[in-house]
């Protein structure tokens, strides 16, 4: 059975409003094993006086933990905000675990704002929705839980890292001469290269589907 993982672009995240908040690791919230496989997305609680300052309104959120600014070290989150006007203006509850398992500490100081991208992994029927579908085409977003809007395919890749190509009708494998992305990123103007690519439709093969949000 297909497992996909889809990668959401929020178009309309262009400049993110960034706050400052501490993350504190919640035992009322429970870390689930979907979760831990990406099949759902952390949940976190937050005042929503907060959840307005960052403009999000899929309640999705990125969470950056520098452990070193200097060599670019960090942790990054991406959690679905529950509104509870019992937290702090400036802090975000976390599942018990989400952090401690990564940070060695149960809270840390952070950046947080709208998620300009984030994944999802779908199996079931949830993925066989996906199966047949072409780039260009569009899905129901609340398939990845963000009812209202449509999911547009812009691309995806197999497991060996071969891209989709919209010019390339079916799901086959195909060599082609390249000189320009996806699949081939010349290094001079000009240059062609014979890479594999994969058609246009998403089949079994494919692991990786890439969408962004439209209406």
């Amino acid at each position: 059975m297909a497992t996909f993982k889809v990668v959401i672009g929020d178009p309309e995240a262009k400049d993110p409003k960034e706050v400052y908040v501490r993350v504190v690791e919640s035992s009322e919230l429970k870390l689930t094993e979907a979760m831990k496989e990406g099949r759902e997305l952390l949940r976190a609680r937050a005042n929503p006086k907060l959840i307005e300052t960052i403009k999000t309104p899929y309640r999705i959120a990125t969470i950056r933990i520098w452990k070193d600014k200097a060599k670019k070290e960090k942790l990054s989150l991406t959690v679905k905000l529950e509104p509870d006007p019992n937290v702090p203006e400036g802090v975000v509850y976390v599942p018990a675990g989400s952090l401690s398992e990564k940070l060695g500490s149960s809270e840390a100081l952070a950046e947080m704002f709208r998620a300009k991208n984030f994944q999802v992994v779908v199996d079931g029927s949830k993925a066989a929705a996906f199966i047949g579908k072409k780039i260009g085409e569009t899905l129901d977003a609340s398939i990845v839980g963000i009812p209202g809007k449509k999911l547009l395919i812009t691309g995806g890749s197999d497991s060996s890292g071969f891209p989709m190509l919209q010019s390339v009708p079916g799901s086959a494998k195909r060599l082609l001469l390249l000189s320009s992305p996806p699949g081939y990123h010349p290094r001079n103007e000009g240059e062609r290269r014979r890479k594999m690519v994969r058609g246009n439709t998403i089949s079994e093969e494919i692991v990786q589907i890439n969408t962004k949000l439209v209406d």
